[in-house]
């Protein structure tokens, strides 16, 4: 549930960007805040796709961040719950 996915996006980042789990809020903005960038959010989203067995073309995941961008932790664990749930029907998926 959202709670293993909180964990699994709070330990990535946390590790990618030398931040503390603890110090990861739902509000912290991944690329301003945690100094992350936009191949770590891709890579994040790979790991949980291939955790949850799910097969999403990168494509349809940057198209769906063009129409809404995810920034902060919240947005981004919102996000990879969107993609186990639609997988690449992300993008018909009314988000």
């Amino acid at each position: 549930g959202a709670k293993v996915v909180w964990g699994v996006v709070c330990g990535y980042v946390g590790v990618g960007c030398d931040v503390a789990s603890s110090e990861i809020t739902d509000g912290g903005d991944i690329i301003e805040g945690l100094d992350g960038d936009s191949l770590m959010l891709l890579a994040l989203l790979e790991r949980a796709c291939k955790r949850y067995g799910i097969t999403v073309e990168l494509k349809s995941v940057g198209k769906h961040l063009m129409k809404k961008p995810a920034t902060t932790i919240g947005d981004i664990v919102s996000l990879t719950m969107s993609l186990v749930e639609h997988g690449d029907g992300i993008l018909e998926a009314d988000l």
